[in-house]
């Protein structure tokens, strides 16, 4: 099998709210979700061993766990259910995206691993199926296995798939911290029982960000009160010329503002890299 490399990108929570926790431990979340230009890269190939052949690399290898992550877990699974036989894999993952970050990083990669298996190995696994598959190796993967704007409706994990396109340009700031998702849940008290607004209105651009503006992101207090710092990173993002909002996306530590253009966020960019000059910065648009 030739050489080949996925874009695997991230997914940016716009708002997000708590419901209740579930049987399974997981939590109903009501979430609009797109995705950004900022992507991993998996190179994967067939190779004539016993045992798969797993590394990363890049600028954010550090820290996943080499036995026991999101690429190991799909390979395992589709194993288990006798998907793959007598087949061992190279797969590289060069981490562009933070681990730990709320960017999705890991569950990007390993919904574009079942994808690719289902397409590459004519495995003819239907939509249903690679769902079910995904949502055993984690709560968002299957989120990923579109990469087309979606709404998570608070309803047992229901994925509504939007036609909008989103024109976003964002400013995303990682301060070098790994947030634990399952820490930040079981920390949060707050379960939002408030009418959530209908996004059906939303038809251009304007429209989306006055929807935005009234959102937040229900993790964000928690996220605050154990890391205090990203409170001044968000704080000092939405005090810039040009920015709509701030929050974090998804359970922290990255903080994300959208900005009026793409120049604004390539000058708070540089101030940011100034003033706090340990942290990661990227500028990115919507996909």
């Amino acid at each position: 099998m030739d050489n080949i490399k996925i874009k695997s990108y991230c997914k940016i929570n716009l708002s997000l709210k708590v419901l209740k926790k579930l049987n399974s431990g997981y939590h109903n979340i009501i979430s609009l979700i797109t995705f950004c230009d900022l992507h991993d890269v998996i190179s994967i190939s067939r190779i004539r061993e016993l045992k798969d052949e797993i590394s990363f690399s890049g600028k954010f290898k550090r820290g996943i766990n080499k036995k026991s992550n999101t690429i190991t877990k799909v390979l395992n699974l589709l194993r288990s259910n006798k998907l793959l036989k007598n087949q061992a894999f190279k797969i590289n993952v060069q981490k562009n995206i933070p681990h730990g970050s709320g960017l999705g990083g890991g569950s990007s990669n390993a919904a574009n691993l079942l994808n690719y298996f289902n397409l590459k190995m004519k495995l003819k696994l239907s939509k249903n199926k690679i769902r079910k598959l995904a949502d055993q190796i984690g709560f968002d993967v299957s989120i990923n296995l579109e990469k087309r704007n979606a709404f998570l409706t608070g309803k047992r994990g229901k994925i509504l798939r939007l036609n909008q396109k989103f024109k976003l340009n964002l400013l995303i700031v990682y301060p070098n911290l790994i947030c634990s998702t399952k820490k930040i849940y079981e920390r949060n008290r707050k379960i939002n029982l408030s009418k959530p607004q209908s996004f059906f209105y939303i038809k251009d651009n304007k429209k989306l960000i006055n929807f935005l503006k009234n959102e937040n992101n229900d993790l964000e207090k928690t996220v605050i009160k154990i890391y205090p710092k990203i409170k001044k990173i968000i704080d000092y993002i939405k005090s810039q010329k040009g920015c709509h909002f701030s929050r974090i996306t998804g359970s922290g530590s990255a903080c994300i503002g959208i900005f009026s253009n793409m120049r604004h966020a390539i000058y708070v960019q540089k101030l940011i890299k100034l003033k706090y000059p340990k942290y990661w910065c990227a500028v990115s648009k919507t996909i």
